[in-house]
């Protein structure tokens, strides 16, 4: 029951709802630093022979884990809407000319030719 409150905790870091509002970095790093000092409690409470205490501190380690990777997904208010999968400008650059044109019977020249050329067999084979 313990393992499964763990990967429930870890998966829906990955795929809950993100916050609203971003964590700033400083709090985040202070999170993950927690997590690794808990792991190292957990190490040594494990060399200790301290089971059932190492798999406390290892879970709590996860956990605090988990929420330090679910705050990083929270967005700033710089962010553009769509999560930034679309450029802002979808115009190229104009050129003097305007919109730069692609001569493309010299680029399907010039890469026929580089397709056709020699190649030499890597030393490995």
């Amino acid at each position: 029951m313990f393992a499964i409150a763990l990967g429930l905790a870890i998966f829906m870091s990955a795929w809950a709802r993100a916050p609203r509002y971003s964590v700033p970095a400083s709090d985040l790093q202070r999170l993950v630093i927690c997590a690794l000092i808990l792991y190292g409690v957990g190490a040594l409470a494990t060399l200790t022979h301290h089971t059932d205490l190492a798999g406390l501190v290892y879970a709590v380690g996860i956990a605090v884990a988990a929420l330090a990777a679910w705050l990083s997904r929270g967005r700033d208010q710089e962010d553009p809407p769509d999560g930034g999968r679309h450029p802002v400008d979808e115009q190229p650059p104009p050129e003097p000319e305007g919109v730069p044109q692609l001569d493309w019977a010299t680029f399907e020249r010039e890469f026929r030719d580089w397709a056709d050329r020699s190649r030499e067999p890597t030393a490995g084979r």
